[in-house]
């Protein structure tokens, strides 16, 4: 027994990489509660195994004494002096208790207490191997599926890729090898639990990371990504050298880069869009093909309007209004698209349109307005030009003088707000 236990832990050591003194430690506390039973409660019990020979002996520390009251934990001083000749009253000394049949149970004890150990040290090893890979893209074979969870075989141990992280455009067969993000590695009582993504908008950048050198050192950056997975993913980076080309670098020879990537995620599009600071710049690169006529923002709602020709609408939208989703998502702003009318509005309409800015004049009410555009002033640059003896005529001479200062107002408001440039027709 003895000289093959050193022999196994040797091998154990050799071929798992299991510290052997581990081990022995381990199989010592084994030994140590199996052998209260069959020596009995001897004082300070340890058990101690010979780290050459692998002999196995249990040793007791008794107090010695003058006369022996309880055997368990005292020596008298003669027995003690038998063992160590300068021995004094009140000392301890060890003394081997190994009762003759312990062979056996040590045999048996020790083998338990081995395979234990070895569970225990190897799921510490796997999880001191993995606990730092969250966030890394790992490859393995789909084994098999429980529920509508994945289970993927990594080699040393087995991850998970739920249900919820699965794309859904994608079908897997037991034997398919994959790779998948890695979300999260934590230590469990039956093992180490890693669970996978394939659907997390960090797969794209992780996979853009490997594929592109550029990304890898650094030069180019990713500022944001928005992505439904399976369908769609918009990207915006940014170089820190002007000399290169962010997108360019992404997308690269031939479109070569891109490619690989677009093939790893099963066909899934992918949009490379230029950063810039500039939101409204930002926003129409986002949108881009579409062409955007007009674009509006809105600080305190963080909202953009853009207004596009009706040919437009539709590509700038994308399908099921995906294209203004994932802008929304990359930018952080709320996107509304609106077709610019393109109708001729008809006699009334105009009519209504031109009192409705009339009115919107302050001094100005809708009353007066009505009577202005019926006398043929659709805006207020056309009160500049007339007298206000005229404007009596059309709505009073109570109102004609409120009337013309209202339209001086106006213009010196619009100035002020254009930096006195002419406000546009």
């Amino acid at each position: 027994m003895n000289g093959e236990l050193i022999a196994v832990l040797e091998y154990l050591q050799r071929e798992k990489g299991i510290d052997k003194e581990i081990l022995l430690k381990a199989v010592e506390e084994a030994l140590l509660q199996a052998s209260k039973k069959s020596v009995g409660p001897a004082r300070e019990l340890r058990i101690d195994i010979d780290r050459k020979t692998g002999a196995i002996r249990a040793i007791a520390s008794l107090m010695v004494v003058e006369n022996v009251v309880n055997k368990h934990d005292e020596l008298s001083l003669n027995d003690a002096r038998k063992r160590r000749p300068n021995a004094q009253i009140g000392e301890a000394v060890d003394v081997e208790v190994t009762p003759a049949n312990f062979g056996r149970i040590a045999a048996q004890t020790a083998k338990q207490a081995m395979l234990q150990k070895i569970r225990q040290v190897e799921k510490n090893m796997v999880f001191e191997e993995f606990k730092g890979r969250a966030g890394d893209i790992l490859a393995g074979t789909v084994r098999r599926f429980e529920r509508s969870d994945v289970i993927v075989d990594l080699g040393r141990l087995e991850a998970v890729l739920p249900s919820r992280e699965r794309v859904p455009t994608e079908e897997y067969q037991p034997g398919d090898r994959i790779r998948a993000f890695v979300l999260s590695v934590a230590e469990s009582g039956h093992g180490t639990d890693i669970i996978l993504s394939r659907s997390h908008p960090d797969f794209v950048k992780k996979l853009f990371a490997l594929e592109v050198s550029e990304i890898a050192d650094k030069t180019v950056e990713i500022k944001g990504i928005a992505r439904e997975a399976g369908f769609r993913s918009k990207l915006a980076v940014w170089s820190r050298d002007e000399k290169v080309d962010p997108v360019g670098a992404c997308v690269g020879m031939k479109g070569l880069r891109v490619k690989n990537i677009v093939r790893e995620l099963s066909g899934e599009k992918i949009d490379i869009i230029r950063w810039d600071p500039n939101v409204r710049q930002f926003v129409a690169n986002a949108l881009a093909p579409a062409k955007i006529k007009n674009l509006t923002l809105n600080e305190e709602r963080h909202s953009v309007k853009i207004i596009v020709d009706a040919d437009q609408l539709s590509l700038a939208i994308g399908k099921k209004g995906q294209n203004a989703r994932l802008t929304s998502k990359l930018t952080g702003w709320s996107i509304d698209i609106e077709k610019e009318e393109s109708v001729e509005l008809g006699f009334e309409g105009k009519v209504a349109r031109a009192v409705k800015e009339l009115s919107a004049i302050p001094g100005i009410e809708a009353e007066v307005a009505q009577l202005l555009v019926k006398s043929g002033f659709h805006s207020f640059e056309g009160l500049l030009t007339v007298d206000v003896a005229d404007l009596a005529e059309i709505v009073g001479a109570d109102k004609a003088d409120a009337v013309s200062k209202a339209a001086i107002a106006e213009q010196e408001r619009r100035e002020a707000a254009t930096g006195g440039e002419p406000t546009p027709e």
